[in-house]
């Protein structure tokens, strides 16, 4: 029977050398060619100080490459370390030039010139045998500190060789005049450490010449507790120098131990013990995260400047073939034809800018049109309006939720949600494009400029238009409460008045038995003894401003609206100034399907207006 070997068939080699080095652009160049032409994969850092490197391949193939390098007089007695593998622990081969091969920032520490004596694992096994008093330091980082070290080892608590200049000046008085024996994976990192604490007035210093790995070839794990972290895909091998279960966080990059992978903490590739967080912990941070970018894209106000603006003018399919000027009247015709001829005369309509982003500010000369030039389906201009600074508006939005798919928030009154009037940035939709630039979240639904609560946008467009269908179809539970002034006879009411298509005069827009149907149940939750009630508003259909007209029409407008006037008057359905008393209504909850087809429900924090009496009993 023919017997099937069990021998690794990858070699891992680790070496380095300090010795100045020139010519590196073509050093680096044979290496890499080398290392390509041996199949070989792994990392070899040059610079002016010498080599290091990780490599790992068959056995012909790492014996190829070694030869290759040692036939260079300057690294002629390179003698690097071994360990087997059963598969390849690198993705790819790299050969870099870097300004140190061991980040250390001192330049005036130079191993190729002096280092600290070196002690064999041999020796150092010895001492340790026969209780010699030594320190044994542990130059490591923190992590891999954590997975294995020798016992009784003192370590830095750094998390990078950066910091152990600065952190030896924590070790106590007495050890400037003990031995102390440094050790580190592959021995590199004491190469300088040596030298720096000699600097610093250790005077008994040693390095473990070949560091953790030739200590563990040579002697085994004689006075080591643990693993031995390497930097390559087996993250970790035992004092046979053989790969353990040991892991790496791939958020973190914290070590897993085996055990610590049993734990309901770690998922691989999403979290471990060390970084672990609950969703609702992550949620956190991410909402208060975005609260801070929205104080800062509020302060000051975007529209407290005083800017150019442009508002676009979309043709759409109905507008294809009028003239420019006709396009315009039917688009707005409350402006007037008169106003409309001055404003293109003027250049005051210009074609959009093609690719024009939010936070361009690239200046554009005007393009003079004609009154009568033809419109296209789908054309687009730009109506370029005065420099002037725009009207404050309430602007402590709050997210309540985020996702991947979604932004729920809680907006505040006054405030328009898209450019209209007097408002260009003073929006919520320029405000969220701003703060969360690049994206530009989908405004799927809207609520007046003087109606607070909640709103729900989409960041993906498929989102978008599987939300919007649900609006359009009825099939989203909303919920407002609304302070209205007087009592209800009743406990509950239905306004099944239709509503006209078009705003009249102030913009009011009013019952009208041949406009839109719309449907509106009221339940009444108090009856308050300043003359005002408060109550529950379910809109089964979505017209605009329908809650406020059908409560007008009842004889109970809601307090504050500036457009349904008690005693049957109408104003002007104007944006509020913060400054002015609210209006009385607030976009409580809503209920719809998300992306993956799951119900969610959410709901808004309550304004200072509602208040909850005891109720009155019902009147009828």
């Amino acid at each position: 029977m023919t017997q099937i070997s069990t021998t690794p068939a990858i070699i891992n080699i680790s070496c380095y050398k300090f010795v100045p080095l020139d010519n590196l652009s073509e050093r680096r160049d044979a290496i890499r060619a080398a290392a390509q032409e041996c199949d070989l994969r792994g990392t070899v850092l040059l610079s002016s100080e010498g080599i290091n490197l990780f490599v790992a391949g068959s056995r012909a193939a790492i014996d190829a490459f070694v030869g290759f390098l040692r036939s260079d007089p300057l690294l002629s007695d390179l003698q690097p370390k071994e360990s087997l593998n059963q598969y390849q622990p690198f993705s790819r081969m790299l050969v870099k030039i870097k300004r140190e091969i061991i980040a250390f920032g001192h330049d005036d520490v130079r191993p190729a010139v002096r280092t600290s004596p070196k002690l064999p694992a041999a020796e150092l096994r010895r001492w340790l045998d026969e209780g010699r008093p030594v320190h044994l330091l542990d130059t490591r980082n923190d992590y891999e500190v954590q997975i294995g070290t020798f016992r009784n080892a003192v370590h830095l608590n750094i998390d990078h060789f950066r910091q152990f200049p600065e952190a030896i000046q924590q070790l106590p008085q007495t050890m400037r005049d003990e031995p102390v024996v440094m050790f580190c994976t592959g021995g590199i990192r004491c190469e300088k450490a040596g030298p720096w604490m000699e600097s610093a007035g250790f005077r008994n210093v040693y390095q473990l010449d070949g560091g953790i790995l030739k200590y563990f070839e040579e002697v085994g794990g004689a006075h080591w507790d643990g693993e031995c972290f390497v930097f390559d895909q087996r993250v970790a091998v035992n004092p046979q120098l053989e790969e353990t279960g040991t892991t790496q966080c791939y958020i973190c990059q914290a070590v897993v131990t085996p055990q610590q992978q049993q734990q309901p903490e770690y998922v691989a590739g999403r979290s471990c013990p060390a970084c672990y967080r609950s969703d609702a912990e992550r949620q956190r941070e991410q909402l208060l995260s975005r609260a801070r970018q929205l104080a800062a894209a509020v302060d000051p106000l975007p529209g407290s400047r005083a800017e150019l603006n442009r508002r676009p003018l979309n043709v759409p399919l109905r507008c294809a073939g009028l003239t420019l000027l006709d396009f315009l009247l039917e688009l707005h015709p409350q402006t007037g034809r008169d106003e409309w001829q001055r404003r293109i005369s003027e250049s005051e309509v210009v074609p959009a800018e093609p690719g024009r982003g939010r936070r361009s500010r690239r200046p554009r000369e005007a393009v003079p049109l004609a009154p009568d030039r033809l419109v296209r389906e789908g054309e687009r201009f730009d109506l370029l309006e005065p420099q002037v600074v725009e009207p404050p508006v309430a602007a402590d939005i709050c997210v309540l939720h985020e996702d991947a798919e979604l932004i729920v928030i809680s907006k505040p009154a006054p405030l328009p949600v898209h450019a209209c009037g007097r408002f260009h940035r003073n929006t919520l939709r320029h405000i969220l494009n701003h703060v969360y630039f690049p994206e530009r979240p989908h405004v799927v639904h809207r609520l007046d400029a003087n109606t607070s609560g909640l709103m729900v946008l989409a960041r993906r467009k498929r989102t978008a238009t599987l939300l919007a269908k649900q609006f359009e179809q009825q099939q989203v539970r909303k919920t407002y409460l609304a302070r209205i002034v007087g009592h209800p006879p009743h406990d509950s009411l239905t306004c099944d008045l239709a509503l006209a298509e078009d705003p009249g005069v102030g913009g009011v827009r009013l019952p009208d038995p041949a406009g839109a149907a719309a449907l509106t149940e009221f339940t009444v939750l108090c009856r308050l003894s300043d003359g005002t009630a408060m109550v529950r508003a379910l809109p089964v259909t979505g017209r605009t401003s329908q809650i406020r007209a059908h409560l007008w029409a009842l004889g109970f407008p809601i307090c504050g609206d500036p457009a349904y006037l008690p005693n049957h008057g109408t104003g002007e359905n104007r944006t509020l100034d913060p400054g002015e008393p609210a209006m009385c209504l607030h976009a409580e909850s809503l209920q719809f399907r998300d992306a993956a087809g799951v119900e969610r429900q959410f709901s808004a924090p309550l304004p200072s207006w509602v208040l909850m009496e005891n109720r009155e009993p019902s009147q009828s």
